[in-house]
């Protein structure tokens, strides 16, 4: 049994920093609906990937009344050059803090390769109401075709 938010409960209210220095948290959209896409690091091909895709449909996400906010453990500085390197438009934030958003939802967690253990981030995207609330959660996300799928479920 997790001990974790999840679909029915309201987001944690948690301070992340945006590129530019400023604090963001999942309140600061009430109002409208958020979709909050966690990934693992800046610049590596699949993150890259991912964020491309929610960009391009970023319009589409604003059409439908909902925002958009990358999350991964990268810092403001190096955030604000993956955005300039690949004209990113979707905004991202740095959860690096101990006892961040990541660690609350359960999706910075213990990850094994090659056989070591470390610490990352697992790919997960919440959809939360404009109350406030987890809608939905995707768990171990495969990055092709995936902000399209959200979209979808986004336009309902």
């Amino acid at each position: 049994m997790s001990t974790f938010p999840g679909v029915g409960d309201k987001i944690p209210d948690i301070a992340m920093t945006a590129t530019d220095g400023s604090a963001v948290k999942p309140s600061d959209f009430a109002g409208r609906r958020l979709v909050i896409f966690f990934y693992p690091k800046d610049d590596t091909p699949g993150c890259t990937t991912e964020n491309k895709d929610f960009s391009a449909l970023a319009g589409e996400f604003e059409a439908a009344g909902a925002a958009l906010l990358g999350v991964s453990k990268d810092p403001p500085k190096k955030h604000a050059k993956f955005i300039e390197k690949h004209a990113l438009t979707a905004p991202l934030a740095s959860d690096a803090d101990e006892g961040g958003l990541s660690d609350a939802l359960g999706v910075w967690k213990e990850k094994s390769m090659y056989g070591r253990t470390y610490m990352g981030m697992e790919r997960s995207t919440y959809l939360v109401s404009a109350e406030g609330v987890i809608e939905r959660i995707w768990e171990k996300v495969k990055v092709k075709g995936h902000a399209q799928e959200v979209l979808g479920v986004v336009k309902g």
